[in-house]
């Protein structure tokens, strides 16, 4: 596990949003933090992608990614009811911490409106640093699984009346 570039850290997940009313400010832009929380969803998603979610590893491990920098560089406006592809992936891996990094692209015209980065380092329940879990390591950088799609009823729009 080295913070060298390889093979390794070219997996990108992609994960689909839309902007919703709520994220933006009187007119219609995004309000700047919540790229900090479409972060957290593609680093969520990412992991998920991979066949573990955070709580199987604080359940399981007593292991917590606790961030500890955040960054995020603006490059245009996101507004409301835009759909977004956040993309993650892993920039660096090492004993006792990693690091993600994201492009948020505006599905529409393939513009890139954010990139940053996140870094992490693993902790137990009580805060004390400890080694990132062998087996989530080496989930954290092997590619997506095949997950199985349920077939079913999609869920019906709910209008107010």
């Amino acid at each position: 596990m080295n913070p060298a570039q390889g093979d390794d850290f070219d997996h990108w997940h992609e994960a689909s949003l839309r902007v919703r009313y709520a994220e933006t400010d009187k007119m219609g832009v995004v309000y700047h933090a919540n790229y900090l929380i479409w972060f957290e969803i593609g680093r969520t998603e990412y992991c998920r992608a991979r066949g573990f979610s955070y709580r199987d590893m604080e359940e399981s491990e007593n292991a917590f990614l606790v961030v500890a920098e955040s960054y995020c560089r603006y490059k245009a406006p996101a507004y409301y009811d835009d759909v977004l592809i956040v993309r993650t992936h892993i920039t660096e891996l090492r004993r006792r911490s990693l690091r993600f990094g994201y492009e948020i692209i505006r599905d529409s015209d393939g513009v890139v409106i954010a990139e940053g980065e996140t870094g992490h380092v693993v902790t137990d329940a009580n805060g004390r640093v400890r080694t990132m879990p062998p087996a989530f390591a080496e989930m954290l950088l092997a590619p997506p699984i095949e997950v199985e799609v349920l077939e079913g009823e999609p869920v019906p729009e709910i209008s107010p009346e």
